[in-house]
């Protein structure tokens, strides 16, 4: 940034860019459709439901939020500055003005008046190091997957399925699945218009699935991809067309239930099903066998085998024709009982988001206490190389796909001295992490050379 101006508002900044464009006040969802592209999006906070539009945006920025909000992990797969937890932005920003929003400047992003001069860095990519801890990146859009594809990277070890079933399925696995006995003809309208040349409701959903994760899987063939099975939250999924059917009211959704618990539950399991049918359809139909598949949010053992057993009624078998499968290990249970996952799963991949707000007690969609969410806290630091050293002896590979090594470097240097296999990071963190990478271990190779 080569100036300033006047400061409209401030808040947390998501990735290092800048954007300027129009200012778009957006105080619900029924305002979506007035963003145009190269605008900035200014709103309360961000759903999955609105990420079409959000691609669409020049910047994001929100009331509410922190690090790990909606926003700020979207964003950061985007590639477009954010600003989070801006408390006042709705109010402070006059619709249609000219902004230019700055994460340029450390950990506190600015918003300011008017379309500011800066500069853009570009980088020689022939020139980057390559470092012998596997870089990888966080991918959930398959339309900028041939684009991501480009940068340096040993491929995706987060590939995220929510982006598909929000923006090109829409609709809740179990409306499709029941679709002959609703009784709500205006549900089944909706549903007929977003699948007409499908009778079989179901196919549509299988068919939709595979061919977003097939984009992905092949934009980076050979690479391996790990996909991971669906983690709506049951707020999430009641969003979806049909959603509020299926779907129970939770206090808190964020513990509830979530990730591995719905696999095997009467409640889901036949749309579970669905999502196994489509990652087979990927693998062995279109012969995309560099595709991994990973289970979240797995809280004990016995639950990773219920979930190992209903993959394999859907040919899903651990091991049979390659298959490889991964648990997030993002519960402190996870981090305890790592040598007995180990014996079920092929290797595990650090959530380090919610491994934070369960180590340290911090609900992350909490305003009020978002300021104790820190991946750096001595706490969750133990448990992260707890989990590395305890996986490594196990014979596992072992890697880490939340926010903090592309918010951190500090975290991922950490991570690279305690001996993990992969770091897989956002798409904007990438050429600065894997330099930082390389000087890391040229200087524990030297220190290694000197003893």
């Amino acid at each position: 940034l080569n100036e300033r101006g006047r400061v409209l508002t401030s808040g947390h900044s998501v990735g290092e860019r800048i954007g300027h464009g129009i200012a778009r006040v957006v105080q619900s969802a029924k305002n979506l459709e007035e963003v145009q592209p190269g605008d900035v999006l200014i709103t309360d906070k961000t759903d999955p439901d609105w990420e079409p539009i959000m691609k669409k945006a020049a910047a994001i920025v929100t009331n509410r939020g922190g690090r790990t909000c909606h926003a700020a992990i979207v964003s950061r797969e985007l590639g477009l500055p954010a600003i989070v937890g801006a408390e006042d932005a709705t109010s402070a920003i006059l619709p249609g003005t000219m902004v230019t929003v700055s994460c340029a400047e450390g950990d506190t992003g600015f918003v300011y008046e008017g379309q500011l001069d800066y500069d853009i860095d570009e980088v020689d990519l022939a020139q980057l190091p390559h470092p012998r801890t596997s870089v990888m990146m966080i991918v959930g859009n398959p339309n900028e997957a041939f684009r991501l594809s480009m940068l340096p990277s040993n491929g995706v070890g987060l590939a995220r399925m929510e982006f598909i079933i929000n923006s090109f399925i829409r609709i809740h696995p179990m409306a499709l699945l029941e679709y002959d006995s609703l009784n709500d003809p205006i549900l089944k309208g909706e549903i007929d218009r977003l699948t007409p040349a499908y009778t079989d409701k179901p196919q549509f959903f299988i068919d939709t699935l595979a061919q977003g994760v097939a984009m992905i899987a092949g934009a980076f063939y050979p690479r391996e991809v790990i996909v991971r099975m669906s983690d709506f939250k049951t707020n999430e999924y009641a969003n979806l067309i049909g959603g509020q059917l299926y779907e129970p009211k939770e206090e808190n959704p964020m513990i509830g239930f979530r990730g591995a618990s719905r696999y095997y539950h009467p409640h889901y399991r036949d749309a579970f099903g669905l999502e196994c049918q489509a990652m087979r359809k990927v693998r062995e139909t279109m012969g995309l066998k560099n595709m991994k598949l990973m289970i979240p949010f797995c809280r004990t053992v016995e639950e990773g085998r219920k979930v190992l057993e209903e993959m394999a009624k859907h040919g899903l078998r651990r091991g049979e024709d390659g298959l490889e499968i991964y648990i997030m290990c993002e519960i402190p249970s996870n981090v305890i009982q790592a040598e007995a996952f180990a014996e079920i799963f092929d290797g595990f991949s650090i959530g380090s988001n919610d491994l934070t707000q369960l180590t340290l007690g911090v609900d992350r969609d909490s305003e009020v206490v978002a300021h104790i969410f820190d991946e750096r806290d001595p706490a969750v630091m133990d448990s992260l190389a707890a989990a590395i050293h305890r996986v490594k002896a196990a014979g596992r590979k072992i890697g880490i796909c939340g926010q903090a090594p592309s918010d951190y470097p500090e975290i991922a240097e950490f991570l690279v001295k305690q001996g993990i296999d992969s770091i897989s990071l956002n798409p904007d963190a990438v050429l600065k992490t894997v330099t930082r990478i390389a000087e890391v271990e040229a200087e524990l190779g030297a220190q290694v050379g000197v003893s």
